[in-house]
């Protein structure tokens, strides 16, 4: 006699009760998925016409005690809305999940943007699922703990070979989902999870030939940080700050700075050091005690290196794609904006980078790329830089590669899906489909006390009332994202396009007075 339990088993296959995650059966099963991807890149991705479902899963996967101290973090999940640019293929099929639903008004928004398509259209084509949990656990770790929710996933996929999983980063977690799906995975395989570490890159950079700062990886506990903090001192005296960094931060979260106090003698270094820790560590998470800091680099691993300084100092990024075909792409480079008490927080991009470096920038970046390629990376990722000038000279320093999907992917995507248009790295320019320059200025920070209340119907009343949209005949204007963390935490995002650097910063500068003024009581 069957069981309710049958039935549900029979119609909700739950995956895990044929092999446990991280097992060799699933790393075989997985390896067999992957190798379908190249066909569809080869095949597929070519053609817009060609039928296809894209599953987009915007899972900030990573440390839940780490993630809990990022501010309105369940509303990250909507930077890959850009994503829904792809409906502009006709017969492209979009399954988009989150934590918890997103507002009708927010995808609405997304989907007016759509240069030839109907919103209509592209909303029978698009699939948007919830888990309902609004919890700091990663969204795709909801998503394997509903197995009627992969289940639902799957009802959607129309075709197999015609499918493939996106994600904001990739861990042992997207892994399996994409084998329960039994679709194949646009990213870097977790088994080299290590290569985007802080620790990893840094031997990526030496393998590579490229400038790296001083420094120490695979530090395990405090006093491994302390003997690195001597060591940067020792090679060199006048070093004043040194920055330390979990193996697996997110935005600079991971971060602390370290203030070398006045040494009484050599041989007191390392009491002095250990000593001053807490009164000398300056650790950029709000909220993250010294205690914790050090318990994840115990977990997670982490690095010590020198505080690179400089009279001319900028922290440019190039974005880079591998693609199935181990072949290397320079998508964009970028000059970062950073912000908190040390510098060490990601608030947002101008692009491209400076016209004085980006072409040398983006030549460094392809260099590190194609080492990566060699340990079978795949997908998009970005690595970070510091780059001084000396004796009319620019010098990068690489820093951290974050292989990935990041704050200047989502900006990137809408500025060429809107323009259909391609970023030269051997000129440094990016033209659009009719041969205009374009320029960016985004940022996932805007944040204010005064506009907390305002919901995602407020914001586009007021961006339509001030002419605030972006205007797809002058390919110019402004566009929101993180939309649905305005109300509760006053934070927004925005990507401001112009035809010179002056006019998109224009176009940001537009929008901060407009809000502070509706803000007004």
């Amino acid at each position: 006699m069957n069981t309710r339990a049958d039935t549900f088993k029979k119609t909700f296959p739950i995956y895990k009760d044929i092999f446990q995650p991280g097992s060799d059966e699933e790393k075989t099963i997985f390896n067999n998925i992957q190798q379908r991807f190249r066909q569809q890149f080869e095949k597929i991705f070519p053609d817009k016409l060609a039928p296809r479902t894209v599953v987009i899963i915007p899972s900030l996967s990573m440390d839940e005690e780490i993630l809990s101290k990022i501010t309105g973090h369940i509303f990250y999940e909507e930077r890959l809305l850009c994503l829904l640019m792809l409906l502009r293929m006709p017969l492209t099929k979009i399954i988009y999940v989150t934590s918890v639903p997103i507002d009708h008004v927010i995808i609405d928004y997304y989907l007016h943007l759509l240069p030839g398509i109907t919103g209509n259209h592209a909303r029978q084509r698009l699939t948007m699922l919830s888990c309902y949990d609004a919890s700091s656990k990663p969204l795709t770790k909801k998503i394997l703990e509903r197995p009627r929710l992969i289940h639902r996933i799957r009802q959607n996929i129309t075709d197999d070979s015609a499918a493939h999983l996106t994600c904001f980063n990739i861990t042992s977690l997207e892994k399996t989902l994409a084998v329960q799906l039994g679709i194949p995975l646009f990213g870097t395989d977790p088994d080299l999870f290590y290569e985007g570490t802080k620790s990893g890159g840094r031997k990526i950079f030496k393998a590579a030939g490229v400038h790296l700062p001083d420094g120490f990886g695979d530090l395990k506990t405090r006093q491994d940080v302390v003997k690195a903090l001597i060591a940067l001192k020792k090679n060199n005296p006048g070093l004043r700050k040194a920055v330390i960094k979990m193996n697996e931060g997110f935005s600079g979260e991971g971060n602390a700075i370290y203030y070398y106090p006045d040494f009484s003698t050599n041989g007191e270094r390392e009491k002095n050091i250990d000593e001053s820790m807490s009164l000398q560590l300056r650790i950029s998470a709000k909220d993250l005690s010294e205690k914790l800091f050090f318990e994840k680099i115990y977990e997670m691993g982490g690095i010590a290196e020198e505080f690179i300084d400089a009279d001319i100092k900028t922290s440019p990024s190039v974005q880079c794609l591998i693609d199935p075909l181990s072949q290397v792409e320079v998508l964009s480079t970028h000059d970062q904006l950073l912000g908190g008490e040390d510098g060490q927080i990601f608030l947002g991009a101008s692009f491209p980078a400076n016209s004085e470096y980006n072409i040398s920038l983006a030549s460094e970046g392809k260099k590190i790329a194609r080492e990566l390629a060699k340990k079978g990376a795949l997908g998009r990722f970005a690595i970070d830089f510091i780059s001084i000038k000396q004796n009319n000279e620019w010098i990068h320093y690489a820093i951290e590669i974050n292989l990935r999907k990041g704050g200047t992917t989502h900006p990137f995507f809408m500025l060429q899906f809107l323009t259909d248009g391609l970023y030269n790295a051997e000129k440094g320019e990016y033209l659009t489909a009719s041969g205009n320059r374009r320029f960016y200025f985004s940022t996932d920070n805007v944040n204010k006390e005064c506009y907390k209340g305002l919901t995602p119907h407020d914001l586009i009343d007021i961006a339509i009332f001030h002419s605030l949209m972006y205007d797809g005949a002058s390919q110019q204007g402004v566009m929101f994202h993180l939309v649905g963390a305005l109300s509760q935490y006053g934070k927004l995002g925005l990507v401001c396009i112009g035809d010179t650097p002056e006019k998109a910063k224009d176009y940001y500068d537009k929008v901060i007075y407009v809000l502070d003024n509706e803000c007004m009581e």
